[in-house]
């Protein structure tokens, strides 16, 4: 059946089955007489399908969460450009040696094929390649804090220059000493 076709013109009648003036009935087009009409269409209740108010509590608790999400992406989204703007104005502040240094440490980064050959190796499967960026940015991170550290001790034991390794060994002792660094090799006595 097309769908542009029009239905057949009703007669305003009494009965499905109105007799014709020649006596014999005659069936008249309704709604319910239409084949299609056994197939519960979408406004019909069927057993299977509830309806529910506009108002009813799962609809409210649904606009409320979704208020809610609205609510907290906006605020994030708010935190994120104030975040920015922060940052920028301090870049713009930085001297050109802090400039130098931020570049080059925007600029760093573990080469991904050896992160995940490192990953492969331990775990013994494939490693994904998000998992491969989130380790990088992980072992990143886990670089710069004992850099850190490391600088502080030169700072303490009234050193300048360069980074020298007793300077990254006692930063990795003190984070470990913090328990900022696991112990691969000796495990703690939990009970004597």
């Amino acid at each position: 059946m097309d769908i542009m076709k029009t239905p057949p013109k009703t007669t305003p009648e009494k009965s499905k089955d109105s007799p014709s003036p020649s006596g014999s009935k005659r069936k008249v087009h309704t709604p319910s007489s239409d084949s299609d009409s056994e197939k519960p269409s979408a406004k019909q209740d069927t057993p299977d399908r509830k309806r529910t108010p506009s108002g009813s509590p799962p609809e409210k608790k649904r606009k409320t969460e979704n208020e809610e999400d609205h609510a907290h992406n906006k605020q994030k989204k708010e935190k994120q450009e104030e975040e920015r703007l922060k940052m920028q104005v301090l870049v713009s502040n930085f001297s050109e040696e802090q400039l130098n240094r931020y570049e080059m440490y925007r600029r760093a980064a573990f080469p991904k094929a050896a992160v995940r050959r490192l990953m492969q190796s331990i775990t013994g499967c494939t490693v994904p390649q998000n998992v491969v960026i989130a380790m990088s940015g992980i072992a990143k991170v886990f670089v710069g804090e004992v850099v850190e550290e490391a600088l502080d001790v030169m700072e303490h034991w009234n050193e300048t220059g360069p980074l020298q390794p007793k300077h990254l060994r006692e930063s990795v002792r003190k984070l470990k000493s913090r328990d900022l660094i696991t112990s691969t090799k000796s495990k703690k006595v939990l009970f004597r």
